[in-house]
């Protein structure tokens, strides 16, 4: 499963496909794939998928695991579960 709930909040697993022509989340029945725009340097991907989920759930986005991989690890503080499950459902 990608979205688990925790004492801190919210950890979700996401797969990144980068040189996307826009910024998009697809959730499909387990996975969650971001769709990057920016270049992996210097952070930039990372950079860019907070500042998106963070505008997405309205939620403070902390990366917990994956920094240089495309599989990655986000922490979502302020937001429950089925807040996430239903953004994602829509964004589709």
């Amino acid at each position: 499963m990608s979205i688990k709930e925790t004492a801190e909040g919210v950890l979700i697993t996401v797969f990144v496909k980068l040189n996307s022509s826009k910024f998009a989340v697809e959730f499909d029945a387990e996975d969650i794939v971001i769709y990057a725009t920016e270049e992996p340097e210097r952070g930039k991907v990372n950079k860019e998928i907070l500042k998106g989920l963070a505008k997405l759930f309205h939620a403070k986005i902390e990366l917990v695991s994956g920094a240089t991989s495309r599989q990655k690890q986000l922490l979502c503080i302020g937001v429950n579960r089925e807040t996430i499950e239903r953004v994602l459902k829509k964004e589709d």
